[in-house]
């Protein structure tokens, strides 16, 4: 995550939570002068759409109060699905034996790109089964993870 999305996310985790949902993670998305900033709620109880307006809503004023994005901005609520994207290496231990694709910023044994099943979490690295062969990959290079569904 950059210095960025971490500024965001120490700044609206708060608000989220107090309305009884997790943080799981967001994005932050810039092309020009116009922005993106995507939320992915989580809750036991699972999410509904009247769930993300509300929480929505809730961030929307929090954002107009604060002002931490410059400029014209889209904000996005949303459940962060079957196929979630992994933002914190605390989320990988539960997805242990699910298959994940993973980018990375720079190339590992000349590799950015991995798809594999998740076999653990060893200290900062992220250890994956790729055709056979394990993987230790660093998580502070993964630029990004995600769940695959099997179908």
């Amino acid at each position: 995550m950059s210095a960025r999305e971490n500024k965001l996310q120490a700044l609206l985790s708060p608000t989220v939570e107090a309305l009884g949902f997790e943080l799981w993670g967001l994005e932050h998305l810039t092309q020009g002068k116009h922005s993106l900033l995507r939320l992915y709620i989580e809750s036991e109880a699972g999410v509904q759409v009247d769930d993300c307006a509300k929480v929505s809503a809730q961030v929307g004023a929090l954002l107009d109060v604060e002002e931490p994005i410059s400029g014209e901005y889209v904000l996005e609520v949303s459940s962060p699905g079957l196929d979630r994207r992994l933002f914190r290496l605390d989320q990988y231990p539960s997805y242990v034996g699910e298959e994940l694709e993973v980018r990375l910023r720079t190339p590992f044994e000349g590799r950015r790109k991995f798809k594999g099943v998740l076999r653990g979490v060893e200290g900062e690295d992220i250890v994956l089964l790729v055709d056979d062969h394990e993987y230790l990959l660093p998580f502070g290079d993964v630029d990004r993870a995600q769940l695959t569904l099997r179908i």
